[in-house]
């Protein structure tokens, strides 16, 4: 939640919160850390607003506690405050009724108390410094408890109890948060063990037992109750989610916020519930990849062991050739048999360069040296075997049978609507209707035959020529469409669903390419027999 939250901060904000860390950061960081727990304790018993004289009191008393408290300057714990309050980590305030004199009266006496992001981030650093290795774990007692705290929150959202609504999802929302930490510092925690043992292999030893029967009943809980936890989320939905999250908001008791904010960081809380537990869509739930990330690190403790046991069991490991390694370094003679020793085992005497052309043999002068040259990209297969990469074997070709009969199925539906425009354009023509998308595509590409061809067709005497475009159908016979691009000085407009497409200078005609085969040998008779008439004559 904190975390999401924190992505919609800008630069600015996010540097100003930065800022609240700036007491870790100086030279004596120790001395403001002591100061703040002054303050925090000042503030355990209800003193919000502290002076500098009560602060150091208190650092008197935890000193004679903790032999760790610094000592301060005479003078110096005014100013250290006052720098705290730069950063913002406390508000210091005049007070005039805790002067007791005209001079204290004149110098306003301060007062200090904790901002609320100063005290957030003083807890912050106390919770890091306070994290103990030991305290990680992964609970599976928590399943039970979130079982039970679903049932009940159903039960209540179904009798109308908005208040045991609120109590719950409170319940489930914080047992989320807790659960979701001890995840998080469990597997961190494992990362360092399983990278720190090589030096430390009988701290591993020794509560490895413990570590993997640890995480094998943690791992049997998770399976054992997740297949039930899914079913009672989707038995919450039900009772109403709108209804559930109203009323969690109606009994919310944050002053500060707006109700509409109370309902959407309510229903932010039921989302990231939902997100651990309720399967959608075959998607993994937060739990399974737990449960995932868990059976890895089992099978990485095991692995780790095996290797110990086996180092052990040889009695030759890391640590001992590293002994080993230093002893013969201490008894070398002098400096350069040292060196000479240190550079042998770790091969940093010997240059491994790997020289690639760059692309633009012009750009660098051979005389430049490589250290002064651009670098160029090596592959990984280049640097690690000292081969360069090829694209391998050509891979099989993979037969998908239903995927080819699906395309075939498609082609033969767009071919059937494609006859079944083109019939409808011959018979309706394409000026007196609004053409739709199919017979727009249609007109198109008879079109753009038509233009692409140029054919002059030559009717009877006396009419002007015309651009004769012709597409054959998709079935690849040789029946088909005929289109005319008639010159008319008027021009013409064809109506489609897309808008209006706008011819100048030219009509359009439509015929089905049997009957234009006809006419057009009808044409061409009448033509020959015309000419045998004037030979005739002529003769």
């Amino acid at each position: 939640m904190a975390e999401r939250r924190a992505l919609d901060l800008d630069a600015l904000a996010v540097s100003d919160r930065f800022r609240l860390f700036n007491f870790t950061r100086r030279d004596d960081h120790v001395t403001y850390l002591w100061i703040l727990r002054a303050v925090d304790r000042l503030r355990e018993v209800h003193q919000v607003q502290v002076g500098a004289d009560e602060v150091e009191a208190t650092l008197r008393e935890l000193g004679a506690a903790h032999a760790e408290v610094p000592a301060l300057p005479a003078q110096g714990l005014r100013s250290r405050l006052d720098e705290l309050a730069a950063d913002g980590v406390v508000h210091r305030f005049d007070d005039a009724s805790r002067a007791g004199t005209l001079a204290s009266y004149r110098n306003r006496q301060s007062v200090y108390q904790f901002s609320e992001l100063g005290y957030r981030a003083y807890h912050a650093v106390e919770n890091v410094l306070g994290a103990r290795a030991e305290d990680v774990n992964l609970s599976r007692l928590v399943f039970s408890d979130v079982l039970e705290d679903l049932g009940a929150l159903a039960e209540a959202n179904r009798t109308g109890r908005a208040e045991d609504v609120y109590r719950r999802l409170s319940r489930l929302d914080s047992v989320m948060e807790d659960m979701g930490r001890r995840s998080a510092q469990f597997h961190v925690t494992l990362g360092e063990i399983l990278r720190s043992t090589e030096a430390s292999p009988e701290v591993f030893l020794r509560h490895k037992n413990a570590l993997l029967v640890h995480m094998s009943d943690f791992m049997a809980e998770l399976d054992r109750y997740l297949p039930r936890l899914d079913r009672a989320v989707h038995e919450v939905e039900a009772t109403g989610l709108s209804t559930l999250l109203s009323r969690a908001a109606e009994a919310d008791e944050r002053l500060f916020m707006e109700r509409a904010e109370r309902l959407e960081d309510w229903s932010r809380r039921w989302w990231a519930v939902r997100a651990w537990f309720a399967s959608e869509g075959g998607a993994p739930t937060r739990a399974a990849e737990l449960g995932q990330a868990t059976r890895s690190a089992v099978s990485g403790v095991v692995a780790l062991l095996r290797q110990i046991t086996e180092a052990r069991r040889g009695g030759v490991n890391r640590s001992t050739q590293l002994r080993h390694l230093a002893a013969w370094v201490f008894d070398t003679p002098d400096d350069g048999a040292a060196h000479a020793l240190m550079g042998a085992a770790f091969n940093t005497r010997s240059a491994r360069h790997l020289g690639v052309a760059h692309e633009d043999g012009d750009e660098f002068s051979p005389t430049d040296s490589w250290h002064d040259a651009a670098g160029v990209e090596v592959s990984v297969t280049l640097f690690r075997n000292d081969r360069a990469p090829t694209p391998g074997v050509p891979k099989p070709v993979r037969r998908d049978t239903g995927a080819r009969s699906e395309l075939r199925r498609r082609q033969r539906e767009e071919r059937e609507a494609e006859r079944a425009s083109a019939a409808l354009l011959v018979r309706e023509g394409a000026h007196e209707r609004v053409l739709d998308d199919s017979d727009t595509r249609v007109l198109l590409r008879l079109v753009t035959k038509a233009l692409e061809s140029r054919e002059v067709y030559t009717g009877p005497e006396g009419s002007p020529p015309a651009v004769v475009g012709r597409l054959k159908s998709a079935t690849g016979d040789d029946g088909g469409t005929l289109v005319k691009l008639v010159p008319d000085l008027r021009g013409s407009t064809v109506r489609t669903s897309q808008g209006n497409l706008h011819l100048p200078g030219f009509r359009v005609e439509l015929a089905s390419r049997v009957r234009g085969a006809r006419r057009g040998a009808a044409d061409a008779a009448g033509a020959d027999r015309a000419d045998r008439a004037s030979t005739r004559k002529g003769n």
